[in-house]
């Protein structure tokens, strides 16, 4: 009888953290998106902006440059939505970067799992991310008549999302650990993203690349995630393979940042 009361309890304890925690992760959220366009005279329709005006100067260098003949969808649609899904994750993991390092008073005056803070810069991306979406409507509205189509597969995106969430959370948590104790993994991460994009065909397609390098980009999980995103709005459904690809990167990844990011919190204010 003692047991199961203390069963009890201990439930209604987890259960009071965890509601606790999901409070101030979405206070956080909140906080996070207020403060990436604080004293701007636009505000959050910058979330809708950014995405445009970029896809409007990738559009205009790269077309000519590359060409449009080896994209089998129209090239504005193209690079948005390869722009849009790789900064989901760059944000995600950018941002969670520092978090533990800011977050220090938090982290010390706050009974709270730590984990929260990498979580809240990955929610607050996949906000972002709805945001951008709304561009990316906008921009097939205004190509419908250059052939661009809207499909029932776009609701998967539902489907697709947990899995790039899972893979930027499990990034996010590695490099929030590792920050902690090396501040010059900062740096050298910006110089792998740039490399990493330049290695995603965001505004070419990867028929342009050799075979050796073709090879090498099926071990690149960001290359999956535009694909799938894609097919959607191409009107594809993904086979189950490449939901097994996702899923698997996904997991595998948010499994390897959990470890790591356990292995280190207990050092987290001792190196801070």
């Amino acid at each position: 009888m003692a047991k199961a009361l203390l069963s009890k309890k201990q439930i209604k304890a987890n259960g009071l953290q965890f509601k606790k925690s999901m409070v101030i992760m979405w206070t956080m959220v909140k906080k996070n998106i207020k403060n990436q366009y604080r004293r701007s005279v636009l505000g959050i329709l910058w979330t809708v902006l950014n995405p445009l005006l970029t896809m409007l100067v990738m559009a205009f260098v790269f077309s000519n440059i590359f060409g449009r003949n080896n994209i089998n969808m129209d090239y504005p649609v193209y690079v948005l939505s390869g722009n849009i899904v790789f900064s989901l994750m760059r944000t995600a993991t950018v941002t969670a970067l520092p978090c533990m390092v800011n977050n220090y008073d938090l982290l010390t005056k706050t009974r709270v799992p730590y984990f929260v803070f990498p979580a809240s810069n990955v929610v607050s991306s996949v906000v972002n991310f709805g945001f951008s979406l709304i561009a990316l409507v906008v921009v097939m509205l205004i190509r419908l008549s250059h052939g661009v189509e809207f499909h029932w597969t776009l609701l998967m995106i539902v489907v697709w999302l947990p899995a790039i969430f899972m893979f930027s959370l499990g990034i996010a948590l590695a490099l929030c650990s590792i920050y902690v104790r090396f501040r010059d993994v900062k740096h050298l991460y910006n110089v792998f993203l740039t490399l990493w994009m330049y290695m995603t065909p965001i505004f070419y397609a990867d028929t342009l690349l050799g075979e050796k390098v073709r090879k090498v980009l099926i071990f690149n999980p960001m290359w999956h995630y535009l694909g799938y995103f894609r097919d959607l709005i191409l009107g594809v459904v993904p086979t189950w393979q490449t939901h097994l690809i996702i899923y698997g990167a996904g997991a595998g990844m948010l499994l390897i940042g959990w470890l790591i990011f356990k292995s280190q919190r207990r050092s987290f204010i001792i190196y801070i």
